[in-house]
């Protein structure tokens, strides 16, 4: 089904997993459409918020955002607090002014890396966004275009390397794959393994 109302209205029902909030991670590939899914949800959740990676991260620190996410946003959120952060400017190099995230039934966390292991806990379900590593990162250099191919270069080594030490798809709960017409919603990793569980622990 490629109707996101129906599982907003899914997500909306999960158990809260960070204070009173539904957090739920959006993963991927960088290129993959992480970004665009994560807005065409929190529409569908009527205006969730949505957290981008982007912003915690930084040039020198590409997955070194963790102890700041814990710090400026999960922690608040777990006490039931408005989270605050500030937002790195990757023209300037430098974070911005705070910006105040309040909690909210359903919360979006989008951006390579939303499901890795130190942000799992905090999590009432990770999404994959289906895509090719290498298809999505030419879909990523295209966007940006020759001024970034420095970056992109720099960029690939490190999402390698994250993924191969920190892997989030085995443990997705959904994955989502683009088609014409719109999403199609399709059992994660996590969730088949559970149901194989459950199938084993019957016939024993």
């Amino acid at each position: 089904m490629n109707d996101l109302a129906d599982h907003a209205r899914r997500l909306r029902f999960l158990p809260p997993s960070c204070g009173p909030v539904r957090l739920v991670a959006v993963d991927g590939h960088a290129g993959s459409g992480k970004s665009t899914f994560a807005g065409r949800m929190a529409a569908a959740l009527g205006e969730a918020p949505v957290l981008h990676l982007d912003d915690l991260a930084t040039h020198e620190e590409l997955f070194g955002w963790p102890g700041r996410l814990r710090a400026q946003v999960l922690d608040p959120l777990s006490r039931g607090e408005c989270a605050r952060y500030a937002p790195y400017d990757w023209t300037t190099r430098c974070f911005g002014a705070p910006r105040t995230l309040a909690p909210a039934p359903v919360m979006l966390i989008e951006g390579v890396g939303a499901g890795r292991a130190a942000v799992r806990p905090f999590l009432s379900a990770l999404l994959w966004i289906e895509g090719d590593s290498q298809a999505s990162w030419e879909r990523g250099r295209l966007r940006d275009g020759p001024g970034l191919a420095g970056f992109w270069d720099g960029w690939t080594v490190a999402e390698r390397r994250h993924f191969t030490d920190d892997p989030s798809y085995p443990f997705a709960d959904a994955v989502i794959r683009q088609v014409p017409a719109g999403y199609a919603w399709l059992e994660g990793p996590r969730a088949k393994a559970r149901a194989s569980r459950v199938v084993t622990d019957g016939q024993d």
